[in-house]
């Protein structure tokens, strides 16, 4: 018989050990997945690896992915901390790309160093904003946080439909919803030859300072502290309210930069296309993550590698896009049964004898 034991201290290597055993697990049943639709789970998980890490084409696309996935995971992340559970990033991407189209679309002939400065302001503005909806709704009206930023999510996306298909619309595109092409001045160049773009060195930048906020001003001190709930923080003294608007702010504002960055460095314009989930797949950054900006930013980059192999799998092998979605949920599922092994372990029961 066994019985469940505390640990007197976390697992020091049961994070690791979790994470690599839930990514282990998914390939497994992907594998299997694969045989039940009559494809060579082998030469799959080859083609998966090949797309994912095989060769600089692959890494580059990886990057590209990661940088706003990245971006939309700190801003989750800092919600997840306070436990507010932002589930509107997604939305907030979209209203930061939105914010930033609309900035290049009514100054286009500003030069970059104005524009571009002026397309970031006004996606984080427009992205926090939208994530304040929530947080006044949650102070003032206790309305939970999970549904509101869920149905935002909805509005912000039609909205964006709204301004593609309607007075954004360029007259150009033969019918297909997009707005005009930006000009050089409102696009992120990319780094020498690569694909890569200069989002990369702002995701550096922006992961350095939060992690400095967190670690080494009051406010961060604050913000962790009120994790522990409303009461502690009152007790404390914290100012709860506040807090819980500016760390939605903060969210939205992070998730309206990936917008901004992606809107601008990969389209040159908006178009419907640009809403392919990141926001709710930086949920399950954050949670693999355990919310630190590092491991975020190599969470981020796992999971957007494991986005381009699952697109080369579905050219090569004619697989349902929905594989990947099941790959990603069946690693933090795993990973979120995984940390009961962090704090608890398994003992052998031993038989009393009469």
């Amino acid at each position: 018989m066994l019985k469940v034991r505390k640990r007197e201290e976390p697992w020091k290597w049961g994070a690791l050990v979790v994470f690599l055993g839930a990514l282990l697990f998914s390939l497994v049943v992907s594998a299997l997945l694969l045989a039940w639709q009559g494809k060579d789970p082998v030469y799959g998980m080859d083609i998966l690896w090949q797309g994912s890490f095989g060769n600089l084409w692959a890494l580059e696309g990886a990057l590209l992915k990661a940088i706003p996935l990245f971006l939309c995971s700190l801003g989750v992340a800092v919600a997840f901390r306070m436990q507010i559970w932002n589930i509107g990033a997604e939305g907030q991407f979209a209203l930061g790309a939105i914010g930033a189209t609309w900035v290049a679309l009514g100054f286009p002939n500003l030069p970059g160093y104005l524009l571009l400065p002026m397309m970031f302001i006004m996606a984080f503005i427009l992205g926090g904003l939208w994530a304040v909806i929530p947080a006044l709704l949650k102070m003032k009206l206790r309305v939970n946080e999970i549904i509101s930023t869920l149905m935002l999510n909805y509005i912000a996306i039609l909205l964006l439909d709204y301004l593609v298909f309607g007075v954004w619309k360029d007259p150009t595109s033969f019918g297909f919803p997009m707005t005009p092409e930006f000009t050089s001045g409102a696009v992120i160049s990319g780094i020498g030859d690569s694909r890569v773009h200069w989002g990369l060195l702002f995701c550096m930048i922006v992961g350095i300072g939060l992690w400095a906020f967190m670690s080494f001003t009051r406010l961060g001190y604050e913000l962790k502290a009120s994790g522990q709930g409303a009461r502690v923080a009152k007790y404390a003294k914290i100012r709860y309210g506040f807090l819980v608007v500016f760390v939605m702010a903060l969210s939205g504002g992070f998730a309206g930069w990936a917008g901004c960055i992606e809107t601008s460095a990969v389209l040159n314009r908006l178009q419907p296309s640009l809403m392919v989930g990141y926001g709710y797949t930086a949920i399950v950054v954050a949670w693999l993550a355990r919310l630190e900006p590092l491991n975020i930013a190599f969470a981020s980059f796992l999971l957007a590698a494991l986005r381009v192999g699952v697109e080369n799998m579905q050219l090569e092998l004619q697989i349902p896009a929905a594989f990947g979605v099941i790959m990603e949920g069946m690693i933090l599922l795993m990973v979120l049964a995984g940390q009961f092994f962090i704090l608890y372990k398994l003992e052998r029961k031993k038989s009393s004898q009469g």
